[in-house]
């Protein structure tokens, strides 16, 4: 699979990507737990079909220390008993803020309610703007035909100021 346009190498595209970037680096910045933003991001992700996003976040939380049993069991975290209550609560938050048109509620009442138990403010502010941002990666990765494979831990970092 090729990539149909290098976002990057246009002038436009570039400045796009740049403050992209600026997002992302604010979120990592946040309180909010890395692990977290890392298995928010890899859940999207793998819900829509983004390679290039399903590789990079598996590097980042690997880099980071996630293990690969966790990794490998984001899809059916569910079904699986080595996730903590915070992070099931930010996995079933992302999935129903990915999942919009598949609910008429969008995040319902009771994964809100789950979510607030264990962040504060800032940090659901940083969850909020996690599964938003990785929800428009995803985007920007399907509609361009970014394979994975390619991506190096750490190479987005110098285009954040």
């Amino acid at each position: 699979m090729e990539t149909r346009f290098d976002l990057a190498a246009n002038e436009f595209g570039a400045k796009f990507a740049n403050r992209f970037a600026n997002a992302g680096a604010v979120i990592m910045r946040s309180t909010l737990p890395r692990s977290i933003q890392e298995l928010v991001s890899l859940r999207v992700s793998q819900i829509n079909g983004c390679g290039f996003c399903l590789d990079a976040h598996a590097k980042e939380a690997a880099a980071a220390g996630e293990t690969a049993v966790r990794l490998n069991l984001v899809a059916a975290w569910r079904e699986s008993s080595v996730f903590t209550e915070a992070e099931r609560a930010a996995l079933a938050f992302a999935e129903e803020g990915t999942r919009l048109a598949d609910a008429s509620q969008g995040v319902g009442d009771g994964t809100w309610a789950r979510v607030r138990e264990h962040f504060d403010d800032d940090q659901l502010a940083a969850l909020v703007s996690q599964v938003a941002l990785i929800n428009a990666a995803n985007r920007l990765g399907v509609i361009l035909r970014q394979p994975g494979g390619s991506y190096q831990v750490g190479m987005f970092d110098a285009a954040a100021n």
